[in-house]
C-alpha cells in the first residue's frame, strides 16, 4: 500500500512539475513513475513514505516563497547569502570612508587605516506549525490538494518574514543619523492622527540630503494609511499611483516609492514598537525609508519536517512542516528614516535606545543554558560535580 501511495504521489507531482516547465503532462507522469524506481537506492531519510521525497516538497515551498506576496520593496538589496554558513553570517562592518585629497601636493601621502570589524549575525528562524495530510487524502490526492498545502505554508512563512524585514529596516526613534518625521496634515476624525502630506515627504528628503545619503538608491515604503492620505489629497499622486499598479515604478522627490501593508507600528511619541508587540488605539503603522546599498540580505537553509503515517496507526495521518532561515538588516544604524502618524500634541521622543534584538543563535544558547540550570536545580546541583 505504501508503495502504491508513494507512486501515486510521484505521478501527480510529475504532472505538476511538467505543467510548470511547459512539458507534456504525459512525460511528467511517466517520469514520476519511472525515476523513483530507477533511483530507489537514493531514497532520502525522512521521506513521508517510500517514493515521497521531502526534497520535492521543500523545493516547491521555496518556489512559493519566491513568488506571490509582493516583496518588491526589497528589490536590489545586496545579497550576502553566499557568505552565510551554518545559518549565520560574518559581515565586515566598514567603519568609515577614506579621506579624499583634492589637488594634493604633499608626498608621501599619509596612510589611513579604515577600522573593520567582523560581525557575526545569526539568521532569523521561521517555522510553520505542522499540517495534517491523511493517507485517505493521499489515496485520492489531486494537484489542488498538494498545491494548497504547499502554498499555505509558503505564503504564511513569507508574510511573517516580510513583516520582520520591514520592521528591521525602520529606525527605532529619531536620531541625528536616523530621522523620524511627524505627519502634519489635517486630523483624521476616525483615528485622531494627522494625515501624511507631501510636505512631510519633502522634510524626510531634506533630512536625507543633510546626511549626504546618495540620491540613487533611496527608497520610501508607505504604509496603507499614508498611501490613502495622499490619494485623498493629491491628484498627481493618484495618477502616479495608478501607473504603479499598472506596473510602472512610482517616484517622488528622489525616492522610489513602494506601498506595503505590514509596516511597523509607532507610538504617539514616535518610537517604534517591538516586532511582536500588540498595538494600542494610539499606535499607528508608519512609513519608512532606507538607502538600498546600505542594507543587506542573507538567505539560509530550508528544511522540511515530516512524520510518516505508518508510525501513527490510530490516526493514519502524516504531519508536515517547514523551517527556513533568512534575514534583512541595515548594515549600520544609518541611512534609514521614517514618518509616523502624529496626534498633533504629544512631544516626540528622540535618541531612544532599543534593547538589542535577540537572533536565533542567542535564543538557542539561552534556552540550552536555562534547561541545564533547571536540570541542575532538580538534581540538587549534582551536575556541578560531574
Amino acid at each position: 500500500m505504501k508503495f502504491m501511495t508513494g507512486m501515486l504521489f510521484n505521478v501527480v507531482m510529475g504532472v505538476v512539475l511538467a505543467s510548470v516547465i511547459g512539458v507534456d503532462a504525459a512525460y511528467g507522469a511517466a517520469s514520476g513513475a519511472v525515476l523513483p524506481m530507477a533511483l530507489g537506492c537514493f531514497m532520502p531519510g525522512g521521506a513521508l513514505m517510500e517514493g515521497i521525497y521531502t526534497e520535492v516538497w521543500t523545493g516547491e515551498l521555496v518556489k512559493k516563497m519566491n513568488a506571490g506576496l509582493d516583496d518588491s520593496f526589497l528589490n536590489g538589496i545586496p545579497d550576502y547569502s553566499s557568505k552565510a554558513e551554518n545559518d549565520a553570517i560574518h559581515l565586515i562592518d566598514v567603519g568609515g570612508d577614506p579621506d579624499v585629497l583634492v589637488n594634493n601636493t604633499t608626498y608621501p601621502i599619509p596612510v589611513q587605516d579604515l577600522p573593520d570589524g567582523d560581525i557575526i549575525i545569526g539568521l532569523d528562524k521561521f517555522q510553520t506549525k505542522p499540517t495534517r495530510v491523511t493517507d485517505d487524502e493521499l489515496y485520492a490526492i489531486s494537484f489542488d490538494k498538494m498545491a494548497s498545502v504547499i502554498e499555505r505554508h509558503g505564503n504564511a512563512m513569507k508574510a511573517k518574514k516580510l513583516k520582520k524585514f520591514a520592521h528591521a529596516l525602520a529606525p527605532y526613534s529619531h536620531t541625528k543619523s536616523t530621522p523620524v518625521i511627524q505627519t502634519s496634515g489635517e486630523t483624521d476624525a476616525a483615528t485622531g492622527r494627522k494625515r501624511l502630506t507631501l510636505k512631510d515627504i519633502v522634510l524626510l528628503k531634506a533630512a536625507f540630503d543633510n546626511l549626504e545619503i546618495p540620491e540613487d538608491g533611496r527608497r520610501l515604503v508607505l504604509c496603507a494609511d499614508h498611501v490613502n492620505d495622499l490619494l485623498l489629497a493629491d491628484q498627481s499622486f493618484k495618477e502616479q499611483y495608478y501607473n504603479y499598479t499598472s506596473g510602472k515604478l512610482l517616484n517622488m522627490y528622489g525616492f522610489e516609492v513602494y506601498p506595503f501593508i505590514n509596516t511597523p507600528y509607532y507610538n504617539k511619541n514616535g518610537v517604534k514598537l517591538a516586532y511582536d508587540a500588540v498595538p494600542s488605539a494610539t499606535d499607528h503603522k508608519g512609513s519608512f525609508a532606507y538607502y538600498v546599498p546600505r542594507a543587506f540580505r542573507a538567505k539560509g537553509s530550508t528544511k522540511m519536517y515530516a512524520k510518516d503515517a505508518a508510525s501513527d496507526p490510530t490516526m493514519q495521518e502524516n504531519l508536515v512542516s517547514f523551517r527556513n532561515y533568512d534575514i534583512v538588516l541595515p548594515k549600520k544604524m544609518e541611512a534609514i528614516g521614517a514618518i509616523y502618524s502624529w496626534d498633533g500634541s504629544t512631544a516626540q521622543s528622540k535618541d531612544q535606545t532599543a534593547a538589542a534584538e535577540k537572533r536565533w543563535p542567542q535564543v538557542r544558547r539561552e534556552a540550552a543554558a536555562a534547561a541545564q540550570a533547571s536540570t541542575a536545580s532538580t538534581t540538587g546541583g549534582e551536575s556541578e560535580t560531574d
